[in-house]
């Protein structure tokens, strides 16, 4: 199991991406937008810039839901290998069955 401060720190990041997801979607289409003068996108540049930095979607680290882990994750169940081996052991997952041959 992670550190609970790490699993904390990585929820507030995500709390933080959503907040400011559409502000950063509107100033990185002005930024982006060739017909827009050149000093309204250095504008909306510097004001990108100045967004908290844990607010950008690429901060945030997949974890697993369960324990926490960092590392062999899978997105589709959000679960890492370990978790996900335990729970379809289980029968906790639909559809997913223990291979034997």
């Amino acid at each position: 199991m992670a550190k609970k401060s790490v699993i904390e720190r990585n929820r507030k990041r995500q709390r933080l991406a959503d907040k400011y997801a559409a502000k950063r979607a509107a100033l990185k289409a002005i930024a982006k937008d060739e017909g827009a003068s050149p000093e309204d996108r250095f504008n909306a540049w510097l004001k990108l810039a100045e967004l908290p930095r844990n607010s950008s979607p690429t901060r945030v680290k997949l974890r697993c839901d369960v324990s926490g882990r960092a590392r062999g994750n899978y997105r589709k169940f959000r679960l890492s290998r370990i978790a996900l081996r335990e729970l379809a052991s289980q029968g906790q997952i639909p559809g997913m069955v223990k291979s034997s041959w």
